[in-house]
């Protein structure tokens, strides 16, 4: 009690001593600290992370938001969800939904398209067919994206049941199969597990089918999609789709299933299959784009077949084509597969050529190189990974 006495008489004292503390910044210093004042402002910022592929920061700028009492819309959360599916982070994707039903907003088919494609980058194709079975309760009525998005999302995770399925479900609605359904199915037969004898078989089977593909139901990029900046690659989780983007010939987006079975038996270091679809196309009287160009060359260098991986490498550098530093990584980064001594050497000579050219490398492609080279067992002081 005496102890609570003299802390209460001596409060002056000790304010005197500490000083006082402001809580409240004053306006000015507070106009200088913040980044957005309104709804429109934060939908900017919003944009900023999922473009650097840092989608870890989007729940900080949704904190800021509702701190600073500013109310978000169904755009901004559409803008938050597509964040977080272009990051695959899919517990933020649906605390995000969460909070727009929290908010009265009842979530719509192309949210629900959303959260469909950030379970198929994560591999959890029942989270995905939980989300079909949620529009049913709502009575949200899924289009033709949604059906091709859950095709992906079952086909990341090898359900080749279920992507069946849904095929059969697809065909009696009356939709028709497009090259997105397609890949779906290469995709599922390229991930299941076990691996069946027939694989390839089956995705140059695919492939023939693909050619005379229905146009019943035309899955365009739909208005918001557009404005979101997302590609029916990068909607779908195609391999080809974070290159959708590039010019210079590097995507021909007619291609959607080669592209997709070329990087298949690049990942199945199945030579005769890209053989096979090479002689597809050149009996099409069609020419390979540079994303074939590179997955046949993946393909044949991660098989330890060296001399044609880098005569893709070579003929394409003498067609007086724009060079390209995806050439440079991937010839690099195959040659390393095995760590042979002319192999790494390749790869060492690739290195400093792309060097000469002032080619820089980006983060993702540094990474991926540096890791390739860290299994290297030699000398340390001409270990490609140092060099690197």
């Amino acid at each position: 009690m005496k102890l609570l006495r003299a802390i209460s008489g001596n409060h002056r004292a000790v304010v005197r001593a500490l000083g006082r503390r402001n809580f409240c910044a004053p306006s000015e210093d507070y106009l200088k600290r913040n980044y957005a004042n309104n709804e429109a402002e934060y939908n900017t910022v919003i944009a900023s992370p999922a473009v650097q592929r840092r989608p870890y920061l989007l729940r900080d700028v949704y904190d800021d938001m509702l701190l600073d009492g500013v109310k978000p819309e169904r755009d901004t959360f559409h803008s938050l969800v597509v964040g977080t599916m272009k990051g695959a982070r899919m517990q933020d994707a649906f605390f995000f939904c969460d909070q727009m039903k929290a908010m009265g907003l009842v979530p719509d088919v192309a949210l629900y398209n959303y959260l469909i494609s950030t379970c198929g980058k994560c591999n959890n194709s029942d989270q995905a067919i939980w989300l079909l079975e949620e529009m049913k309760r709502s009575e949200v009525k899924p289009t033709g994206q949604t059906f091709i998005c859950l095709l992906h999302a079952c086909a990341a995770s090898g359900r080749l049941d279920r992507v069946y399925a849904i095929v059969r479900d697809m065909t009696a609605a009356g939709l028709g199969l497009n090259k997105f359904c397609y890949a779906a199915l290469i995709l599922a037969h390229k991930n299941k597990s076990p691996r069946s004898d027939d694989t390839s078989s089956k995705i140059i089977e695919l492939v023939e089918q693909s050619k005379g593909w229905s146009s019943v139901d035309q899955t365009t990029d739909s208005a918001e999609n557009v404005m979101k900046g997302i590609s029916e690659e990068e909607l779908y989780n195609l391999p080809t789709g974070e290159y959708v983007h590039r010019r210079g010939g590097f995507i021909a987006r007619q291609f959607t299933v080669y592209h997709v079975a070329f990087h298949a038996f690049a990942d199945l270091r199945d030579t005769q299959g890209t053989d096979s679809l090479l002689e597809m196309l050149e009996k099409d009287g069609k020419s390979p784009d540079v994303f074939i160009l590179l997955q046949a060359m993946r393909c044949y260098l991660h098989a330890g077949d060296l001399d044609r991986g880098l005569k893709i490498f070579q003929d394409y550098m003498n067609s007086n084509k724009p060079p390209m530093v995806e050439f440079y990584t991937t010839l690099a980064e195959g040659a390393m597969v095995g760590y042979t001594p002319r192999g790494m050497q390749i790869a060492q000579e690739t290195l400093v050529e792309m060097n000469n050219r002032n080619f820089f490398l980006s983060y993702k492609m540094g990474n991926d190189l540096l890791l390739a080279a860290s299994g290297e067992k030699v000398n340390i002081e001409i270990k490609t990974a140092n060099w690197l």
